[in-house]
């Protein structure tokens, strides 16, 4: 990634900008990171992949969850649930 400072973006804008829609570029103040300046299309590609990745993890947890599941009656309660299924078919 390319680096600039912040008296640098001030003389040199256009040069930043150009790069910056090819890769983000970061800037920096007093030698510390403080910036970074992407294209639009990279910042949404980046945030595109960040929600993937969350929901990736979200549906992770919800099977870890799921399999440390200790629900006691579930048969009970399918069965009772395709009982009343069956009689809402007949009533018909």
């Amino acid at each position: 990634m390319q680096s600039f400072s912040v008296t640098e973006i001030q003389n040199t804008h256009s040069e930043v900008l150009n790069q910056a829609a090819v890769e983000p570029v970061l800037l920096t103040k007093e030698s510390q990171p403080s910036y970074v300046i992407m294209s639009v299309e990279n910042y949404e590609q980046l945030m595109n992949r960040l929600a993937r990745l969350e929901d990736l993890m979200i549906v992770q947890q919800a099977e870890a969850a799921l399999s440390k599941s200790r629900m006691v009656g579930t048969e009970t309660f399918t069965a009772e649930l395709k009982r009343l299924a069956a009689l809402d078919d007949n009533s018909f």
